[in-house]
């Protein structure tokens, strides 16, 4: 009711009269405690306050503004959309189904547009919007017609003693915070807090929260599903819950956005927040994990920094059969290395390590030499290209035999490059129907690597070390040549993305052989010359990490093997040993200084 009050009222009499008003928001601390922050903000501009002359102005009491919202009892629906796409389909949906609809700002001139009745949120508050838009439904008229709990007596008492009336849907979206500060143009950061949407979070969430009585709609693609439900059995609890599990995880990935880029502003050069959030949007659930008793699902990394950051997570796929959880395994190591190369460059893995690499200018020849390395590896692996797929190399790729017996057609469970020509994948589709042709862009550089441990994660910087960051210092008597200095560079850029221990063997920009994942490096290193045969002659070797024996070990070995140069880190109490034997058999021995453990 409205309450008048006399001018130039005693200091007293104003007292009284604010305990007067605040006692009409007493039942059960409304709708226990549920709204104190918001009972203290209408207070904040409703309750009188006495003047430094001891006048008293009211501005208005909260039971005047009851008296435009709509009667306990009335089905409404509140709608406030920064995305509008399907809004004609859920609101007139919702009147039809008898339901009022209450608006805010935009969505309310587009309702009104389309010419479907609309309740505007002030018409419920008495009280415009303010602030430039940050303040339009934190009001207890609104909320508490969300909040109240239909089973509870006191809660709908205290709602008919102030005149609200409950809400039955929510249907919110918020600011596009995220597309915001992810586009292309260059956004300030006065523009990135404005569009941090405050009103839209705290509606989702108390609709959510209240989800028993209460349907919570944050995705368009509900909208649906909504008008079905509500035109049939409304009991089902199950469909409230799901609502409302949605809107919650919609909430929390807009604040863990909201949270990255608010980090990178302040935080000066600190790789590692305190604490963080990772976004994960499900992509597909997969047939089987590693092992067909395993259940496994993709899910795409919605962070800000990986937006355009490229990889495999992002590949679009043209023909073939669905992806698994180890093809996702084997395609993302297999792009991550040919994506290293400069040149025309083809890699091909079997179970995440590259058993075969080569670089050439004609990419044809490079295909080849890769499959060569290993034809027994490469047969069932992936393959990747850094270069377009054209015609001639579609054919080749359907065609090219089995090195080992001229006759079998290579197969291979993915083909993966950065583009295709029309004829190109024409061609390769009809090399079999359950090939996977993956497009892919090229992964970015600076990211964070997340890798899970039981109860908690490891995270790490990306290693984007390349052999142009480095240099390669000469620890023996005999310098590599140009040439050999060239194929150091390119065994210890595959090296990198071999599985510790690793060794690989290369020439002429081509991997011989490599040897990965044993438990010591000596054996590592007799596989990859086992791999490389005779080629290795006056080969490069290289080294994830240092040597820790020379003698009667793996340097000496290698040498004696007729390798021309080794690279490796250096930095092991017996590099003098190294040193030694290298200049006894005349072999050029190269310090990166950088090791690259892959585990």
């Amino acid at each position: 009711m409205p309450i008048s009050l006399l001018s130039s009222p005693t200091p007293a009499a104003a007292t009284a009269a604010a305990t007067s008003l605040r006692s009409l928001f007493s039942p059960r601390r409304f709708l226990n405690n549920r709204f104190d922050i918001l009972n203290q903000l209408s207070f904040s501009c409703a309750l009188p306050e006495v003047s430094s002359r001891g006048s008293l102005v009211l501005v208005r009491a909260m039971a005047g503004a009851a008296s435009g919202s709509t009667p306990t009892g009335t089905k409404q629906a509140l709608i406030s959309l920064s995305d509008k796409r399907d809004l004609a389909l859920i609101a007139n949906g919702l009147k039809e189904l008898g339901y009022t609809i209450v608006s805010t700002g935009g969505t309310a001139s587009a309702l009104e547009k389309a010419g479907i009745p609309v309740t505007k949120v002030e018409q419920i508050t008495n009280f415009p919007e303010m602030l430039d838009g940050r303040v339009k439904t934190l009001h207890p008229s609104i909320h508490g017609g969300i909040l109240a709990r239909r089973d509870q007596s006191h809660h709908m008492e205290a709602l008919n003693a102030h005149g609200i009336g409950t809400f039955d849907v929510v249907v919110v979206n918020l600011y596009p915070f995220y597309d915001k500060v992810t586009s292309s143009d260059s956004v300030s950061f006065e523009d990135g807090i404005e569009n941090i949407d405050i009103g839209g979070p705290t509606m989702i969430r108390a609709a959510a929260k209240n989800h028993r009585d209460v349907l919570v709609v944050v995705d368009h693609n509900d909208y649906p599903a909504l008008l079905k439900f509500l035109k049939g059995d409304q009991s089902d609890g199950g469909f409230r819950k799901e609502l409302a599990w949605k809107a919650f995880q919609h909430v929390a990935a807009y604040d863990a956005a909201v949270s990255e880029w608010l980090w990178k502003q302040t935080s000066e050069g600190d790789t590692f927040p305190p604490s963080f959030t990772v976004p994960l949007s499900l992509n597909s659930t997969l047939r089987y994990g590693e092992n067909p008793h395993q259940k496994a699902a993709f899910y795409v990394d919605k962070s800000l920094s990986l937006v355009n950051a490229g990889g495999i997570a992002t590949a679009i796929q043209h023909h073939g059969k669905e992806m698994s959880y180890n093809n996702y395994l084997d395609a993302d190591a297999a792009w991550n290395c040919v994506s290293e190369f400069d040149g025309p460059t083809c890699v091909i893995v079997k179970h995440t390590n590259p058993c075969g690499v080569a670089l050439r200018e004609n990419i044809l020849e490079a295909y080849r030499l890769a499959v060569k390395a290993d034809p027994v590896s490469a047969f069932g692996g992936i393959v990747a290209f850094n270069t377009t797929i054209d015609e001639d190399l579609a054919r080749e790729i359907r065609e090219f035999r089995n090195p080992t017996d001229g006759e079998t057609r290579m197969f291979y469970e993915i083909v993966v490059a950065p583009s295709y020509t029309p004829k190109g994948l024409e061609i390769l589709k009809g090399k079999s129907k359950d090939l996977r042709i993956l497009e892919a862009k090229k992964t970015g550089k600076g990211l964070h690597s997340l890798r899970q441990v039981g109860g908690g994660w490891l995270v790490q910087e990306s290693d984007d070390v390349t052999p142009q960051d480095i240099s390669f210092e000469v620890n023996s008597q005999q310098a590599p040549n140009e040439k050999e200095l060239s194929d150091a560079k390119f065994a210890w850029l595959c090296v990198k993305h071999v599985k510790s221990n690793a060794i690989v063997i290369a020439k002429n920009n081509c991997m011989l052989g490599m040897g990965s994942g044993q438990p010591n490096r000596l054996e590592s290193l007799r596989i990859a010359f086992k791999k490389a045969g005779e080629e290795a002659k006056g080969a490069t070797l290289a080294s994830d990490a240092f040597f820790p024996f020379a003698w009667k070990d793996a340097v000496e070995e290698a040498c004696q093997n007729g390798i021309g140069v080794i690279a490796e880190p250096g930095g092991s109490k017996r590099d003098n040993d190294a040193k030694d034997c290298c200049n006894k058999y005349g072999v050029s021995l190269l310090f990166t200084k950088i090791r690259h453990f892959r585990h």
